[in-house]
């Protein structure tokens, strides 16, 4: 394990937050998902169900969980199904996990090899009313793939046609939207590590230096601090680059004179960091860009202020708005008369800042949530405004990861530098 050992209390109180949820007489079934294939005989590197690590914390493959709060066996009321290791596979891969390892991570007693689900499952399913069927409802997704979850329910619904069936996914978005303070931990040692490697960056970038040479650094620092990958695609925008939002070709060489837009994060025990800085390639930023910069930091300071108990992601976002509103016209962008008689559903500031302000932040980058519920303490939400001008080869985009409090906004990057006069210093050292 790349990652120190995460104390089981963690999982066994999610476990226990998630039994308290369901309805009476039923039963919740989480499965790992598939090991994706390339082509030939290639794979793409295992990434485990958030899911199934927030309950388990088991990052292995053909792993199956079963939370059945009144089974008439105690022995039945946690079950954690895994891949058992035979000859071949300790000789092509290594050994699996065994039996008492995987007591020892999910803390649950009940453990068995895959092969016995089956059996197992049904003796449950002949007890029980109700199933809990997992499944990828997070609003972004496209789902184009069958994941194991899904052949499972598909599987469950044929073999047991008169039962009934809810979907789990609503409940893991309530549980995992709020962290604990061992998760908080988890994404600060994500962050902790993002940001040393962004410090390493500043000494890196100089006109002349490739877009992908940059990501190659990103990746070489998050592996040697422990990191097993990037927690999403690294975004590296050098010049006009940096007005796209989603751009990850990175083929591009940085010249003198322009920004770059890095946006990355480490991974740590599964759990995401998301950061982004926009530098200047030459180590000073022009009037123009500093201008533009403060404009960007300014916004994030009066969102950061505004993640608080109470507030919602609507009414966070409309008030980011008008906040963006007023320094576009101040940066000669928008026109004040035209902007008090825009059209309020399509707003003019939407031309140079078209993506929300926040997202949900854990086990995904961006991670389940329901976006109607108000904010409360524990929850983590990015904080990232940008302004992009396409006619000025000029985008600026600074992210940060806050972690709503009961005493106000807590900024788990506050040890990156983010003032433009930081940056500069630290690329001329």
């Amino acid at each position: 394990m790349r990652y120190d050992p995460i104390d089981p209390r963690l999982f066994v109180h999610n476990r226990a937050e998630l039994a308290r949820l369901l309805a009476a007489n039923s039963f919740a079934v989480v499965n790992a998902n598939d090991i994706m294939p390339t082509s030939a005989d290639g794979v793409h590197p295992f990434v485990q169900n958030p899911d199934l690590f927030y309950l388990s914390g088991i990052d292995q493959e053909e792993t199956v969980l079963v939370i059945y709060p009144e089974a008439r066996d105690p022995r039945q009321r946690e079950m954690l199904f895994l891949k058992e290791t035979d000859e071949r596979i300790a000789t092509w891969e290594g050994a699996k996990l065994t039996k008492e390892e995987g007591r020892r991570i999910s803390g649950i007693s009940s453990v068995h090899w895959t092969k016995e689900f089956e059996s197992l499952f049904r003796q449950l399913a002949c007890e029980a009313d109700c199933i809990y069927l997992n499944s990828n409802e997070h609003l972004r997704a496209e789902v184009r793939v069958e994941t194991r979850d899904m052949r499972f329910a598909a599987w469950c619904r044929k073999a047991f046609p008169l039962h009934g069936y809810r979907r789990l996914a609503p409940l893991m978005q309530r549980l995992r939207a709020v962290k604990s303070p061992q998760e908080v931990a988890l994404m600060r040692r994500a962050g902790r590590i993002t940001g040393e490697v962004f410090a390493q960056l500043l000494k890196f970038i100089r006109p002349g230096v490739w877009e992908y040479e940059i990501e190659a650094e990103i990746v070489h620092g998050f592996l040697r601090r422990r990191s097993r990958r990037p927690a999403y695609t690294s975004i590296v925008a050098s010049g006009p680059n940096s007005c796209v939002l989603h751009y990850v070709q990175k083929s591009r060489q940085c010249r003198e004179g322009e920004l770059v837009l890095l946006d990355f994060g480490a991974e740590y025990a599964n759990y995401a960091a998301d950061m982004t800085r926009t530098v200047p390639v030459s180590g000073r930023f022009n009037p123009r860009q500093r201008q533009v910069y403060d404009a960007v930091l300014r916004v994030q300071r009066a969102a950061m202020a505004m993640l608080v108990p109470g507030n919602t992601l609507k009414a966070y976002h409309e008030e980011v708005g008008r906040i963006m509103e007023k320094e576009l016209i101040g940066l000669g962008l928008l026109d004040a008369g035209e902007v008090k008689n825009q059209d309020e559903n399509a707003p003019l500031y939407k031309q140079y800042f078209m993506h929300g302000t926040s997202h949900h932040l854990g086990l995904d980058v961006h991670d389940v949530a329901d976006r109607h519920r108000p904010f409360e303490a524990g929850m983590v939400l990015t904080c990232e405004p940008g302004i992009y001008i396409s006619a000025e080869s000029l985008g600026v985009r600074i992210e940060t990861d806050v972690l709503i409090g009961d005493d106000g906004p807590v900024d788990l990057l506050a040890q990156v530098p983010v003032e433009a006069e930081d940056i500069e210093a630290l690329m001329r050292m």
